[in-house]
Parts: structure tokens; sequence; C-alpha cells
């Protein structure tokens, strides 16, 4: 192996140029005799390696995490105490499962809610007389700047004759 990669730096030396790896495994049988399989063997143990590395370290840390679930096993030794406080725990959660769909059943008469709606009531109600002047005033401009008529221009813009103003 270290006489391959000495070849190949040979290669780098007396060329003076720069190669990628495909280009080095046709240069290397044809100027050093370098067989392309040995190359490709080399790519593949080094995969191999890392991934025994990787290997190792996953099984540390299976090793790790198993003494530590035992460790906090055995720190939560049955007891009586114990087993009511998770009866008990477990009665609450099931009490705030059902107070939460109850309060999600009246959700419209949540007061957070009823709120909520009639601020966005309020904004839309703002929002429709700004558009509304906004409208009002652009029709005025544009009516009197090129003297087209009022019916005109609505009939243009397809703006039916239902068109009410909010004011």
């Amino acid at each position: 192996m270290e006489e391959k990669r000495i070849k190949l730096l040979e290669i780098f030396h007396e060329t003076r140029d720069f190669y990628q790896l495909k280009e080095l495994e046709k240069l290397g049988p044809k100027l050093k005799g370098i067989g392309v399989e040995h190359i490709q063997l080399e790519q593949l143990q080094a995969k191999l390696d890392a991934a025994k590395e990787t290997q190792s370290s996953h099984q540390s840390q299976i090793i790790e995490l198993n003494s530590a679930i035992h460790l906090a096993k055995s720190e939560r030794a049955e007891s009586d105490v114990r087993t009511t406080a998770l009866k008990n725990l477990s009665e609450l959660k099931k009490e705030l499962s059902t107070l939460e769909s109850e309060l999600n059943a009246y959700g419209d008469s949540n007061p957070a809610k009823v709120d909520e709606v009639k601020r966005a009531a309020f904004l839309a109600k703002e929002a429709t007389y700004r558009w509304t002047d906004n409208y009002g005033i652009l029709l005025g401009h544009f009516t009197r700047q090129t003297g087209v008529g009022v019916d005109d221009l609505r009939q243009y813009l397809g703006i039916n004759e239902d068109y009410e103003d909010l004011e």
C-alpha cells in the first residue's frame, strides 16, 4: 500500500499537475503499473474502517444508555408512596383531559374567544370603511381627470349598481 502511495505521489511530482481520482485511476496503470482495483480496494477498506469506528461508538453509547436506564430504574424502587403518586397522577391527567374537552365544547362561550371575534369584526369593519373611502376618492379623482362618467367607469370596472357607500 505504501509503495502504491509513493508511486501515485511520483506521478504528481513528475507531471507537476493536479488530478482527480478518476484521472489517477487511468494514469496509475499506464505510468507506474498500479492496478485500478487496488485503489478501489483501498477506498473500500477506508469506508469499512470508518463504519467499524462508527459501530464501536454506537455500541459504547448503547452500553452507557443501558447503564443509565438500569440506574434510573434502581433509583425508582417500587413503594406504596410511589404507586399512590403514580395513580394520582394518572387520575389527574384523565381529569385534565375531560376538562379540556369540556372547555372546547363550550368554546363559543369562552370569553377570550368572544373578545377575539369582536376584535376581528371591529377590524374588518374599519378596513371596509377605509377601502370604501379609498374607492370613493379614487373614483372622484379619476372622473375629474379623464371626464369619464361615474356610471361608465363602474360598468368598466364591473361594479354593480347595488354597491353601497358605507357612510
